[in-house]
């Protein structure tokens, strides 16, 4: 008798029949997750969501159909939520069932008054002025809207609890502002903060999270970030909280201040030479020159735009070795992939490579090539155009339930022929006769390892391919004779950079595991920041460039029309101002002395140095910052300080 096909195995794209995407910050959690209910028990998978019987459709089927479902259910959960709520929710191992208790537990406060007042509130924005109506009478009535319902919408008690929270572990990291800051431990990518009281606990981590961001994104900035918000908070709280403000319009005005000063800021932005690359690495390895000097070599002998990937040293030294590879930006397509756990990273050795420049829309389009690696017991790396859903759920159901070693993600920007040349494998286009559903393991190609994280994907070579990879170097290299636009010869000489380059692998060594997790967190940290001076530029540093970003908020404030946005502009003013203030602070001088010398100059360069004591040309002194370091910060600093009131209760809660 045929087997029967359960109907969740049929669903091929979970948006058809969820069109919402859950995030953080919008009121769509009652109608996502009804219609999520609705979805499962059509497809008779609802068992999958309830935590009280967790076995209790194990007794009806075998365990591997049972784990082939509950993943199923949990990748439609995945696949309908924010990437935000994804980092917040996800667990290895997760059922279903706990990570819809989760988003339960996230937005189960008060969401029915929630939506309600922001109902209101929603409905006001989106009107239409009348023929009669003019844009002021449009203010006053939905702050009449946001009036009425603020007094339920409060929780004072709850927001001071959340600062105090904030406050304890910024204070933690406040004194390291600056060359002179004192030393603070900090280990902001491991674990989380633990506070007695569970609202200083929340508002602690809620800043954690943006200082880690920030770190993520640019490698440093968290303690500028976390003095921001610091300042930030108070002011916005003494606003709404005693002064009976707008929460949303103060944080409208905020956003449009900040907007507009990260335009500012991209305008005076400096594209990073390479001969101040060297104070980048200096500047973000606060002294620290081994650091310094390993991460300045590796540059050095792989470029600007070569790969560097760490390791743990086997030695107590931290030694620098250049392998052949190739390191792109494209990360692995689902989290389900990840084989570390610890450091959310898919990492296979002798891997082969099936390159498809087409999308695939089918999972029997991998048939053969899968069979082969289970046959073979080898990994397979899928990369292509796109992977569309059916064939996603199939490669992750077989990883989860049959111990596939699988792993996918999308094509880079400049294609499959390059990564085909270095691992010798053949990019399958039916145009020259090729189709994916016919490929089996001779067309693959082979890695000595693969590294994948969520947006970087790391392929180290085998040694076999050096003349193959030596001919399409010079075949690209006669391309950019031909091209005229600078761009393309741009792109064309980071072509060249990726396969000539190699990949610069850093092995850290330390005398205890302890110092060498902190060693690794400083090397990536600072590789991290050196790699946002190359994307990005740099800026003036030392506090000054918030500071003369704080000198344009007035000219901002002109282009507002509503009274309480400009006081988010006016907190933005002085939020920006206060750096500065503490680096001078920690260096033993008056800060607001130190803020008017600066901003008497005209000269955009010219600033304090707080480790000589100087006034002087920053840029020329190394005295730098990456854009993106400035600009994360202006960006999360804000956006924490909204999430105190989702979570304090100004919304309804």
């Amino acid at each position: 008798m045929a087997t029967q096909i359960h109907p969740a195995t049929t669903v091929s794209n979970i948006q058809n029949f969820i069109p919402i995407t859950l995030e953080m910050n919008n009121n769509h959690y009652s109608s996502w997750s009804e219609l999520f209910k609705t979805h499962c028990r059509a497809f008779q998978v609802i068992d999958h969501l309830r935590l009280d019987d967790p076995d209790k459709s194990r007794k009806a089927d075998a365990d591997a159909t049972w784990d082939r479902l509950d993943a199923i259910v949990l990748q439609w959960i995945y696949l309908t939520i924010s990437h935000d709520l994804l980092h917040t929710i996800i667990k290895l191992d997760s059922t279903a069932a706990q990570a819809w208790a989760s988003l339960a537990n996230i937005f189960k406060d008060n969401g029915t008054s929630r939506a309600m007042d922001n109902n209101k509130i929603k409905a006001s924005s989106s009107n239409k002025l009348s023929s009669t109506e003019s844009p002021s009478s449009l203010w006053r009535r939905k702050n009449t809207i946001l009036r009425n319902t603020r007094s339920s919408q409060i929780n004072v008690s709850a927001i001071k609890k959340l600062q105090n929270g904030a406050n304890k572990f910024a204070d933690l990291v406040g004194v390291k502002l600056g060359p002179k800051g004192r030393n603070a431990v900090l280990e902001p990518k491991i674990g989380e903060v633990k506070l007695e009281d569970e609202l200083e606990n929340i508002g602690a981590n809620l800043v954690r999270q943006a200082a880690v961001k920030t770190n993520d994104l640019a490698g440093m900035g968290q303690q500028r970030l976390l003095f921001l918000h610091k300042v930030l908070l108070p002011r916005l709280l003494r606003y709404v909280v005693a002064a009976g403000a707008n929460p949303l319009l103060i944080s409208s005005g905020i956003e449009k201040t900040n907007e507009a000063l990260v335009a500012e800021l991209k305008s005076i932005s400096k594209v990073v030479e390479d001969s101040e690359l060297a104070d980048v690495v200096a500047v973000s390895a606060a002294n620290d020159y081994e650091v310094g000097n390993i991460i300045a070599e590796a540059m050095s002998k792989v470029g600007r735009k070569g790969g560097v990937i760490l390791e743990e040293g086997k030695s107590t030294e931290t030694r620098l070795s250049v392998v052949e590879g190739m390191q792109f930006d494209s990360g692995y397509l689902s989290p389900h992939f990840v084989t570390d756990s610890e450091k959310m990273t898919v990492e296979y050795e002798n891997c082969k490579l099936l390159l498809v420049d087409k999308k695939i829309t089918n999972a029997r389009d991998l048939i053969n090539v899968l069979e082969d690696a289970i046959r073979g017991s080898y990994p397979v790396l899928i990369i292509a155009e796109d992977i569309e859903q059916e064939a996603l759920g199939t490669l992750i159901v077989n990883k989860l339930s049959e111990g596939l070693k699988v792993a996918a993600l999308k094509a880079p920007g400049f294609g499959l022929d390059d990564i085909a040349t270095l691992t010798g494998g053949t990019v399958i286009r039916e145009i020259v006769g090729l189709s994916s559903d016919k490929a089996d393991k001779e067309v693959l190609g082979h890695a000595a390892k693969v590294v994948l994280t969520e947006d970087m994907t790391t392929i180290f070579g085998d040694g076999s391919t050096k003349d193959a990879v030596n001919k399409r170097v010079a075949q690209i290299k006669k391309m950019i004779e031909i091209v005229d636009q600078d761009y393309e010869k741009e792109k064309l000489n980071e072509r060249i950079a990726k396969l000539s380059g190699g990949i610069a692998v850093i092995q850290v060594g330390a005398q205890t595991d302890t110092e060498l997790r902190e060693k690794k967190l400083r090397v990536v940290d600072v590789l991290d920041a050196t790699k946002a001076a190359i994307e990005e530029g740099i800026t003036v540093g030392g506090g000054c460039t918030l500071l003369r970003l704080a000198s344009k908020v007035d000219a901002i404030k002109e282009t507002i029309k509503d009274e309480e946005e400009k006081v988010g502009a006016d907190i933005v003013k002085r939020a920006l101002s206060c750096p500065l203030k503490l680096i001078a602070k920690n260096a033993g001088v008056n800060g607001s002395v130190v803020s008017e010398k600066v901003l008497s100059s005209d000269n955009p360069k010219y600033g304090y140095n707080a480790a000589t004591g100087q006034y002087e040309d920053l840029i020329a002194a190394g005295i730098i910052d990456p854009t993106k370091v400035v600009r994360c910060c202006l960006e999360h600093a804000s956006s924490a300080a909204k999430m105190f009131f989702f979570w304090g209760g100004v919304f309804g809660g």
